[in-house]
């Protein structure tokens, strides 16, 4: 036998394994057990992106009423990443070496001791709650009053029957209440047990109302939250004192990282002149009622998915600048600006610096 032929023999035998292995790890369980095969990581990477400033399904993704709406032009995109979970150990290889996908611990996804269901409910929670940031945060630039308003009431929760949806919450415990944020912070700062009397305009008419506060179930506590919470059971969002309302008209997205976004398509369709000035602008970040810029997760996929869809600007927070300049030199080659953000106010004003042929203030890896 030739060394050749030697050679060809050991390469084929040994691919043996490799196959019956690749055939395993290719399924969920190993056959006629139930030894799960799925790996213990999820896989992040680049998601679709929407238009601010557009429609989806035929509605406007940020739907206003009772104003008068400024003509908008150009792409205010949020961006999302697609996380992708229940992976076999081929289909988590297959998208390390074939995609730009970034793998890590499922407990970064699902924490340990939450179901997938209760990570869907906070996502959605945390959407809400980034729609009424948004909100909140363009109204105060835009110098237009706020009010809160009641949309959802737990089951679990100690308002059930005596809150209704659609009351306006003006008052607890005889102090003002502007957004929810002023309301969490008077909830806040009391304990469960603790009876609090809670003003509200129900059908034009102010009504007075008490409450025993209760304590806030696990589910509901904020992740590393210590201590007894009390807990009013009302899910409230931020919205223009009068007739002016804002609708988010977005489906199946999860995450407070569109608050920008939204906020920045608030201003532009309330201000006279057009906050892109024709351009595609895309971006990220989570925001307070105060327009304070946040951090987020995926940025270098975000940054991907936008260049990818055409945009030539990416407003980045500030705390994700060092990151974000790691983003591939294929993304890099296509010419997209990463410009820094802390505040709303801050993004207005680079996007006019922008407009007005001035170069803003971009990331650098500092």
């Amino acid at each position: 036998m030739s060394f050749w032929n030697r050679r060809n023999r050991t390469v084929v035998l040994g691919a043996v394994p490799v196959v019956v292995l690749a055939s395993l790890v290719g399924l969920p369980q190993v056959p006629g057990t139930n030894i799960d095969l799925t790996v213990p990581y999820a896989a992040q990477g680049k998601g679709p992106t929407f238009n601010t400033l557009g429609n989806v399904d035929g509605k406007d993704v940020v739907e206003i009423s009772g104003a008068e709406v400024d003509k908008t032009s150009g792409n205010l995109n949020m961006t999302t990443v697609a996380v992708r979970t229940n992976m076999t150990l081929a289909q988590a290889l297959g998208r390390w070496i074939a995609t730009d996908d970034t793998l890590v611990p499922i407990e970064q996804v699902f924490p340990s001791g939450v179901s997938p269901e209760q990570v869907q409910e906070q996502n959605n929670a945390a959407f809400a709650a980034s729609e009424s940031n948004a909100t909140s945060a363009a109204m105060k630039y835009l110098n237009r009053p706020m009010e809160t308003m009641v949309v959802d009431l737990s089951d679990k929760g100690p308002a059930k029957d005596v809150l209704e949806v659609n009351d306006v919450i003006t008052e607890v415990g005889g102090e003002k209440i502007t957004v929810p944020a002023d309301l969490a912070k008077k909830i806040g700062a009391r304990k469960p047990g603790e009876t609090v009397k809670i003003k509200v305009l129900r059908h034009a008419r102010t009504q007075e109302v008490e409450v025993k506060l209760a304590e806030t179930p696990k589910e509901f506590l904020p992740q590393g939250a210590k201590g007894p919470k009390a807990f009013l059971g009302v899910t409230s969002v931020a919205q223009p004192a009068g007739d002016v309302r804002v609708n988010y008209n977005l489906n199946d997205i999860g995450g407070p990282s569109a608050g920008l976004m939204f906020s920045l398509a608030v201003v532009d369709k309330l201000s006279p002149g057009e906050l892109t000035g024709g351009k595609f602008i895309a971006g990220t970040g989570t925001i307070d009622s105060e327009g304070n810029v946040g951090p987020i997760g995926g940025i270098t996929h975000k940054i991907a998915a936008a260049a990818d869809a055409g945009a030539k600007v990416f407003l980045v927070p500030e705390d994700n600048c060092a990151e974000a300049v790691t983003i591939p030199d294929s993304v890099q080659d296509k010419g997209i600006k990463l410009v820094k953000v802390d505040k709303l106010t801050t993004a207005v004003d680079q996007l006019n610096k922008l407009n007005a042929g001035e170069e803003p203030q971009v990331c650098t890896g500092s």
